[in-house]
């Protein structure tokens, strides 16, 4: 009798750690779906504040261009008044806005390179996120069927 018990308590505990070991793998694998949503969370966050910056970017350019067509406009009228003084200030009023222009421009471009970075790493995290469903899903398929 003494041996069918200690055989029976020795099952018990091997099945008493796997249920344990299998628990613990299906709560990591959750926790690693919160994560990945999280992290998906961030991601569309940046990726709005990015576009947001890029729409800000894009206002800015069209001012700059407007400002750079009136600065033309006003040298050339500097230019026909035959004012040295006043084709001077016109000149470097037309550098300086093209200068902002040129900045505007890099600003512009630094910030579409962001949205490519989040956008990537979204991607990689909705792919994060897809492996760890079904990774959950035949866990618990693998648990029901036994």
């Amino acid at each position: 009798m003494d041996k069918h018990m200690g055989w029976l308590v020795r099952a018990l505990a091997v099945a008493a750690t796997g249920v344990t070991v299998g628990l613990l793998s299906t709560a990591a694998s959750a926790q690693d779906i919160r994560n990945d949503v999280q992290d998906l969370r961030q991601d569309r966050k940046e990726i709005r504040q990015d576009n947001r910056e890029i729409r800000g970017d894009r206002r800015e350019l069209r001012g700059d261009t407007k400002e750079i067509q009136g600065d033309r406009r006003d040298l050339r009228d500097a230019y026909k008044s035959g004012d040295p003084n006043a084709v001077k200030d016109a000149k470097q009023d037309l550098r300086g806005d093209r200068r902002d222009l040129r900045s505007d421009v890099k600003d512009r471009r630094g910030d579409a390179r962001d949205l490519r970075q989040d956008k990537r790493d979204r991607r990689g995290d909705v792919k994060d996120l897809r492996h760890d469903r079904r990774d959950l899903r035949k866990d618990v398929a693998e648990k029901s069927a036994r």
